[in-house]
Protein backbone atom coordinates (compact mmCIF):
# COMPACT_ATOMS: atom_id res chain seq x y z
CA UNK A 1 0.00 0.00 0.00
CA UNK A 2 2.77 2.42 0.88
CA UNK A 3 4.45 1.77 -2.47
CA UNK A 4 1.17 2.65 -4.22
CA UNK A 5 1.13 5.95 -2.30
CA UNK A 6 4.74 6.58 -3.31
CA UNK A 7 3.98 5.83 -6.99
CA UNK A 8 1.01 8.20 -6.90
CA UNK A 9 3.12 11.00 -5.42
CA UNK A 10 0.96 10.86 -2.29
CA UNK A 11 3.75 10.02 0.18
CA UNK A 12 5.20 13.44 0.96
CA UNK A 13 8.48 14.19 2.73
CA UNK A 14 9.18 17.57 4.34
CA UNK A 15 7.87 19.58 7.31
CA UNK A 16 4.13 19.31 7.87
CA UNK A 17 1.53 20.39 10.42
CA UNK A 18 -1.11 17.75 11.19
CA UNK A 19 -4.71 18.57 12.14
CA UNK A 20 -3.77 17.88 15.76
CA UNK A 21 -1.17 20.69 15.61
CA UNK A 22 1.70 18.19 15.83
CA UNK A 23 4.52 18.32 13.30
CA UNK A 24 5.85 15.46 11.16
CA UNK A 25 8.35 14.87 8.38
CA UNK A 26 6.14 12.39 6.49
CA UNK A 27 2.64 13.06 5.22
CA UNK A 28 0.26 10.71 3.42
CA UNK A 29 -1.95 12.78 1.12
CA UNK A 30 -4.86 10.45 0.46
CA UNK A 31 -6.59 12.99 -1.75
CA UNK A 32 -3.76 12.54 -4.28
CA UNK A 33 -3.87 8.73 -4.03
CA UNK A 34 -7.67 8.66 -4.33
CA UNK A 35 -7.89 11.03 -7.30
CA UNK A 36 -7.28 7.94 -9.41
CA UNK A 37 -10.55 5.99 -9.71
CA UNK A 38 -8.50 2.84 -10.29
CA UNK A 39 -6.51 3.30 -7.07
CA UNK A 40 -9.64 4.20 -5.09
CA UNK A 41 -11.29 1.03 -6.40
CA UNK A 42 -8.23 -1.04 -5.47
CA UNK A 43 -8.21 0.26 -1.89
CA UNK A 44 -12.01 -0.08 -1.60
CA UNK A 45 -11.94 -3.66 -2.84
CA UNK A 46 -9.10 -4.56 -0.44
CA UNK A 47 -10.97 -3.17 2.58
CA UNK A 48 -14.24 -4.77 1.45
CA UNK A 49 -12.51 -8.16 1.20
CA UNK A 50 -11.53 -7.85 4.86
CA UNK A 51 -15.09 -7.06 6.03
CA UNK A 52 -17.26 -9.53 4.19
CA UNK A 53 -19.78 -9.56 7.00
CA UNK A 54 -23.44 -9.60 6.05
CA UNK A 55 -24.23 -8.43 9.57
CA UNK A 56 -22.82 -4.97 8.76
CA UNK A 57 -25.61 -3.04 7.06
CA UNK A 58 -24.11 0.38 6.37
CA UNK A 59 -20.74 1.99 5.74
CA UNK A 60 -20.11 5.49 7.05
CA UNK A 61 -17.19 7.90 6.87
CA UNK A 62 -16.16 11.25 8.29
CA UNK A 63 -16.18 14.07 5.73
CA UNK A 64 -14.19 14.97 3.85
CA UNK A 65 -11.22 12.60 3.85
CA UNK A 66 -13.16 9.37 4.27
CA UNK A 67 -15.88 9.94 1.69
CA UNK A 68 -14.17 8.49 -1.39
CA UNK A 69 -12.82 5.37 0.29
CA UNK A 70 -16.02 4.84 2.30
CA UNK A 71 -18.06 5.00 -0.89
CA UNK A 72 -15.71 2.56 -2.65
CA UNK A 73 -16.00 0.05 0.21
CA UNK A 74 -19.80 0.34 0.15
CA UNK A 75 -19.86 0.01 -3.65
CA UNK A 76 -17.79 -3.16 -3.47
CA UNK A 77 -20.21 -4.61 -0.93
CA UNK A 78 -23.39 -3.25 -2.55
CA UNK A 79 -24.22 -1.50 0.72
CA UNK A 80 -25.65 1.83 1.79
CA UNK A 81 -23.14 4.63 2.37
CA UNK A 82 -23.53 7.76 4.52
CA UNK A 83 -21.15 10.30 6.03
CA UNK A 84 -20.85 12.60 8.98
CA UNK A 85 -19.56 16.15 8.90
CA UNK A 86 -18.85 18.93 11.34
CA UNK A 87 -21.54 21.42 12.20
CA UNK A 88 -20.49 24.13 14.63
CA UNK A 89 -17.41 22.09 15.45
CA UNK A 90 -19.28 18.86 16.23
CA UNK A 91 -19.46 15.76 14.02
CA UNK A 92 -23.06 15.02 13.06
CA UNK A 93 -25.33 13.41 10.50
CA UNK A 94 -26.61 16.00 8.02
CA UNK A 95 -28.09 16.13 4.49
CA UNK A 96 -31.04 14.00 5.51
CA UNK A 97 -28.94 11.00 6.57
CA UNK A 98 -30.35 8.97 9.45
CA UNK A 99 -29.81 5.58 11.04
CA UNK A 100 -32.12 3.05 12.65
CA UNK A 101 -31.76 2.04 16.28
CA UNK A 102 -29.30 -0.86 16.32
CA UNK A 103 -28.27 -0.45 12.67
CA UNK A 104 -24.86 -2.13 12.34
CA UNK A 105 -22.26 0.16 10.80
CA UNK A 106 -18.63 -0.03 9.67
CA UNK A 107 -16.82 3.34 9.80
CA UNK A 108 -14.28 3.75 6.98
CA UNK A 109 -11.51 6.36 7.00
CA UNK A 110 -8.63 7.16 4.67
CA UNK A 111 -5.82 7.64 7.22
CA UNK A 112 -5.93 7.14 10.97
CA UNK A 113 -3.46 9.33 12.84
CA UNK A 114 -4.88 9.85 16.33
CA UNK A 115 -8.30 8.36 15.54
CA UNK A 116 -10.04 11.63 16.42
CA UNK A 117 -12.30 11.98 13.36
CA UNK A 118 -13.15 8.29 13.48
CA UNK A 119 -14.08 8.49 17.19
CA UNK A 120 -16.19 11.58 16.52
CA UNK A 121 -18.00 9.75 13.69
CA UNK A 122 -18.58 6.69 15.90
CA UNK A 123 -19.96 8.92 18.66
CA UNK A 124 -22.32 10.74 16.28
CA UNK A 125 -23.65 7.45 14.88
CA UNK A 126 -23.98 5.89 18.34
CA UNK A 127 -25.83 8.94 19.67
CA UNK A 128 -28.23 8.56 16.73
CA UNK A 129 -28.92 4.96 17.81
CA UNK A 130 -26.65 2.94 15.50
CA UNK A 131 -24.30 0.17 16.60
CA UNK A 132 -20.83 0.79 15.20
CA UNK A 133 -19.19 -2.65 15.07
CA UNK A 134 -15.77 -1.82 13.61
CA UNK A 135 -13.64 0.75 11.82
CA UNK A 136 -11.26 0.43 8.88
CA UNK A 137 -8.74 2.62 7.10
CA UNK A 138 -6.32 2.48 4.22
CA UNK A 139 -3.42 3.54 6.44
CA UNK A 140 -2.96 3.58 10.21
CA UNK A 141 -0.09 5.97 10.80
CA UNK A 142 -0.29 5.56 14.59
CA UNK A 143 1.58 2.27 14.45
CA UNK A 144 -1.51 0.51 15.80
CA UNK A 145 -1.76 2.80 18.86
CA UNK A 146 -4.92 4.71 17.90
CA UNK A 147 -7.92 3.70 20.00
CA UNK A 148 -11.24 4.43 18.32
CA UNK A 149 -13.39 2.46 20.77
CA UNK A 150 -14.22 -0.40 18.36
CA UNK A 151 -12.05 -2.98 16.57
CA UNK A 152 -9.92 -1.23 13.95
CA UNK A 153 -8.08 -2.69 10.98
CA UNK A 154 -6.05 -1.05 8.25
CA UNK A 155 -4.57 -2.16 4.97
CA UNK A 156 -1.18 -0.86 6.10
CA UNK A 157 0.22 0.31 9.42
CA UNK A 158 3.07 2.76 9.85
CA UNK A 159 4.59 4.46 12.83
CA UNK A 160 5.27 8.00 11.69
CA UNK A 161 6.70 10.24 14.42
CA UNK A 162 4.78 13.41 15.21
CA UNK A 163 6.03 15.96 17.73
CA UNK A 164 4.96 19.22 19.29
CA UNK A 165 6.19 22.36 17.53
CA UNK A 166 8.44 22.99 20.55
CA UNK A 167 10.15 19.61 20.03
CA UNK A 168 10.28 19.85 16.24
CA UNK A 169 13.84 19.90 14.89
CA UNK A 170 12.68 21.34 11.55
CA UNK A 171 11.13 24.29 13.41
CA UNK A 172 14.35 24.73 15.37
CA UNK A 173 16.20 24.96 12.03
CA UNK A 174 13.74 27.67 10.93
CA UNK A 175 12.02 25.55 8.26
CA UNK A 176 8.46 26.61 7.46
CA UNK A 177 5.81 23.94 8.12
CA UNK A 178 3.02 23.45 5.61
CA UNK A 179 -0.44 22.07 6.30
CA UNK A 180 -1.61 19.91 3.41
CA UNK A 181 -4.66 18.43 5.21
CA UNK A 182 -8.28 19.49 5.12
CA UNK A 183 -9.07 20.29 8.73
CA UNK A 184 -8.27 23.47 10.59
CA UNK A 185 -5.15 23.04 12.65
CA UNK A 186 -5.12 23.36 16.40
CA UNK A 187 -2.31 25.84 17.29
CA UNK A 188 0.95 25.01 15.54
CA UNK A 189 3.09 27.76 16.99
CA UNK A 190 5.99 27.32 19.43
Amino acid sequence: MIELFRQAGALLEGHFVLSSGLHTGTYLQCAIALESPEMAATFGEAIAARVLDDQIETRASPAIGGIIIGYEVARNLDARFIWTEREEGRMTLRRGFSVRRGERILVVEDVITTGGSTRETINALSEAGAEVVAAASIIDRSGGKADVGVPLFSLSTLEVPAVTPFDCQACQRGEVAIKPGSRKTVSSEL
